[in-house]
């Protein structure tokens, strides 16, 4: 995108990255709250699964650790410089608003990286859940792409979290469907029909395939495609909106909180 440099996106993602990562509640976010919900998804599943069940178990869990990061930080990162005051000046600096806002959401992805690690390491010490995986490169490769397709889709929508001030509240709204709608956890079997079509459009849902497929012996390179052309088509979307909500902004009045 125009005004969006190499530059601007490292710096900016190494400093929120070390800034969120200083930070007791995104590491709560992003580490203890997977351990949480994966143990819980253990002691129910453990008697008559399979290990391959319990594996996908972690890998779901540490996603789920990724989007809350990805949500929460980036709804609670406006807010807090909407506190500041600080976020006026963001928009009205010279480079677009874009260019500020991307490497913040990039970064608070990044950081539910901890989840993964976290949820795989506690399943390995407490359950023995065996961590073998099938095409280790094609997982290496996997992880990177979701964690920037998530990005972008928190990118998209911390577009709107410029125009609300309850921008938290909407965060909390959009944690669990999400989770539910990619089956993350929850096969999507199990779910209503018309959750399956909105599921295509959710970018973890791909992500989420595709690292199943590279950990079990699938080939994961069409859900990486998915996963990443979503990436994508996030970006050009917010790039859009962006600039709309940006400027209701300034019609309402609505960037500060006097």
């Amino acid at each position: 995108m125009k005004g969006v440099s190499a530059r601007l996106l490292w710096i900016g993602w190494r400093f929120h990255l070390v800034n969120l990562s200083r930070s007791a509640f995104y590491v709560l976010v992003s580490i203890l709250q997977p351990v949480i919900f994966s143990s819980i998804a253990f002691f129910v599943a453990r008697t008559g699964s399979e290990d391959a069940a319990l594996l996908r178990l972690a890998l779901g869990a540490g996603l789920m650790g990724i989007w809350s990061a990805t949500l929460f930080g980036s709804g609670g990162a406006i807010q807090w410089q909407r506190r500041q005051g600080t976020l006026e000046l963001l928009v009205g600096a010279p480079r677009p608003f874009l260019a500020t806002l991307l490497p913040l959401t990039l970064a608070t992805s990044t950081l539910g990286l901890y989840s993964i690690a976290a949820t795989l390491v506690w399943g390995r010490l407490l359950f023995k859940i065996p961590l073998a995986f099938a095409h280790p490169w094609q997982l290496a490769l996997a992880l990177p792409v979701t964690v920037v397709s998530l990005g972008l889709l928190g990118l998209l929508l911390a577009s709107t979290f410029i125009l609300y001030r309850q921008a938290n509240a909407f965060s909390n709204l959009l944690e669990y469907p999400i989770w539910l709608a990619t089956g993350l956890l929850v096969p999507l079997s199990l779910l209503p029909g018309w959750v399956t079509p909105i599921s295509w459009a959710l970018s973890p849902t791909w992500g989420m395939r595709a690292i199943e497929e590279a950990a079990f012996g699938g080939s994961a390179w069409a859900e990486l495609g998915a996963c990443l052309g979503l990436g994508l088509g996030y970006l050009a979307v917010s790039a859009v909106t962006l600039r709309n909500f940006e400027r209701l902004a300034r019609d309402r009045a609505t960037l500060s909180l006097t």
